[in-house]
C-alpha cells in the first residue's frame, strides 16, 4: 500500500499566477504607504504603477478597504514572525531573556518597517474600520507570546510583586477581569492583577517603540540605551529581580 501524505496539493497555474499578482499589489501598495500614507492609498494608483488597467485590479482586490485589511494582516503576520523567532531563540527557562527578545524583536521590526508599523499603531485611517474577524488573530499574535511568558512566570513563582506598582485593586478588577474571558487566556491561571502587570509592561514597550518611530521625544542622543532603560522598566513590572525574595 503506498504511503499517504498530508502535503497540500500544489496550486494550479492560474492560482499561482493570481498569487504572484496579489503579492505584487501588496508590494506596490507598501511603496505608496511610504510615500503618500495610508489615507491616500488608491487602487487606481496601484494599478497604474503595475501597468494594469484600473478596472483590472478589482479582479484581485475588491476595494481600498480590502487592500488595507490585507496590508494590516500581512504586517501583523510579519511582526509576529520576527518577534516569535527572537523569542524562541532564547531558553524557555530564561524569562528575562524572553522578555528582552520580544522587545528587541518588536523594535527591530519597527525600525525596518516604519510605514507598516505606522499602519498598525499610528493614527487611524479615515473612513476605515479594520474587521476584527480578519485582523484579530494576527493582531494579537505578539500579545499571545507575552501571555505565555506571563503565565510561565506565574508557574515558576517569579511574577513581580504587584505592590510596588501600587495598582488600584478595584480599578484593576473592573477594567481587566472581563479581558480574561478571551480564549487567549483559556489555558492560563492568570488573574486580573497579573494581567494588569503584563499590560503595563506591554504599554511601556509599545510606547517606547512608538516614541522612537514617530520622533515624539525629538532627536535622541542614544535611542538604543533609552530603549534598554524602558525595556528594563517593563521587565520589572512582570518579573521579580534575582535579589527579590
Amino acid at each position: 500500500m503506498p504511503a499517504t501524505t498530508d502535503a497540500a496539493p500544489e496550486l494550479g497555474k492560474r492560482a499561482r499566477n493570481r498569487a504572484v499578482v496579489e503579492a505584487q499589489i501588496l508590494t506596490v501598495a507598501r511603496e505608496h504607504l511610504a510615500t503618500q500614507g495610508a489615507a491616500a492609498l488608491s487602487l487606481r494608483a496601484v494599478a497604474r504603477d503595475l501597468g494594469m488597467v484600473s478596472s483590472g485590479i478589482y479582479r484581485y482586490v475588491e476595494s481600498r478597504d480590502e487592500l488595507l485589511t490585507r496590508l494590516i494582516v500581512d504586517s501583523y503576520t510579519s511582526l509576529a514572525h520576527t518577534v516569535r523567532s527572537a523569542h524562541d531563540a532564547v531558553s524557555r527557562h530564561d524569562l528575562a531573556g524572553r522578555w528582552d527578545a520580544v522587545g528587541h524583536g518588536l523594535r527591530r521590526w519597527a525600525l525596518d518597517h516604519p510605514h507598516d508599523f505606522t499602519l498598525l499603531y499610528g493614527s487611524p485611517v479615515p473612513d476605515y474600520q479594520a474587521p476584527a474577524e480578519r485582523t484579530g488573530e494576527a493582531g494579537t499574535a505578539v500579545l499571545a507570546i507575552l501571555v505565555g511568558l506571563l503565565d510561565d512566570a506565574r508557574r515558576a513563582g517569579v511574577l513581580a510583586d504587584p505592590g510596588h506598582l501600587e495598582l488600584p485593586a478595584a480599578d484593576v478588577e473592573a477594567a481587566v477581569s472581563p479581558l480574561l474571558a478571551d480564549p487567549m487566556f483559556a489555558e492560563t491561571d492568570l488573574d486580573a492583577m497579573a494581567l494588569a502587570q503584563g499590560l503595563c509592561a506591554w504599554t511601556l514597550l509599545l510606547g517606547a517603540v512608538s516614541s522612537e518611530i514617530f520622533g515624539q521625544l525629538g532627536p535622541l542622543p542614544d535611542a538604543e540605551s533609552l530603549f534598554a532603560v524602558i525595556l528594563a522598566a517593563g521587565r520589572s513590572a512582570i518579573l521579580a529581580s534575582p535579589e527579590q525574595p
